[in-house]
C-alpha cells in the first residue's frame, strides 16, 4: 500500500470503483443517497477514487460548503469505503488524511462524519482517525467531528 493515489471520480475510473466489493454486510451501513441529497448538493461533491497502483482500493465522496444549514456537512464524509481486501492495510486512514487535507485547503478546522453503528459499521474506525462523537442526527446516527 505505498503506491496510494488519489484520482478524482471520472468517466475513466467510475466502472473500477463501482466494481470495488466490501465485507459481507458491511453495505448496510452506506446512506442512501437520496438522504444525502436532503443535506447538500450532491452534483457539487468532491468525489475521489483511491488507487493502489492500478488497483481501485476506496471510495470517498465529501462536501465542503460553509452554506449548508447543518454544521455537519458544511465539511464532511459524505461516503467512504475501502474494498473489502484493501480494508486493514492502512487504505481508509489514507483516505480519511487526503479528505482532511482539502478541508483544510479550503480553510474548514473541522471534518466531520456521520455513521450508524453496528459490529460491521465504521464507527471503531472513525474513531481511531480521529473522530469523537458529538452527538445523533435525527435517524440515530452518530455524528464524529475531527478537529483540524
Amino acid at each position: 500500500m505505498e503506491t496510494l493515489r488519489l484520482e478524482e471520480l471520472s468517466a475513466a475510473n467510475i466502472v473500477a470503483a463501482n466494481g470495488m466489493t466490501l465485507k459481507r454486510g458491511q453495505e448496510a451501513f452506506l446512506a442512501p443517497n437520496a438522504r444525502l441529497e436532503e443535506f447538500v448538493n450532491t452534483q457539487s461533491a468532491w468525489q475521489r477514487v483511491v488507487f493502489d497502483g492500478d488497483e481501485p482500493v476506496a471510495f470517498v465522496m465529501a462536501n465542503f460548503d460553509p452554506e449548508v444549514d447543518r454544521e455537519e456537512y458544511r465539511s464532511s464524509v459524505l461516503r467512504m469505503y475501502v474494498a473489502g481486501t484493501s480494508q486493514r492495510k492502512g487504505v481508509g486512514s489514507y483516505t480519511v488524511e487526503q479528505v482532511a487535507d482539502e478541508a483544510r485547503r479550503q480553510g474548514f478546522d473541522s471534518l466531520y462524519a456521520v455513521w450508524e453503528e453496528g459490529d460491521q459499521g465504521p464507527g471503531k474506525f472513525f474513531q481511531a482517525v480521529g473522530f469523537e462523537p458529538i452527538g445523533e442526527n435525527e435517524y440515530g446516527e452518530v455524528i464524529g467531528r475531527k478537529t483540524l
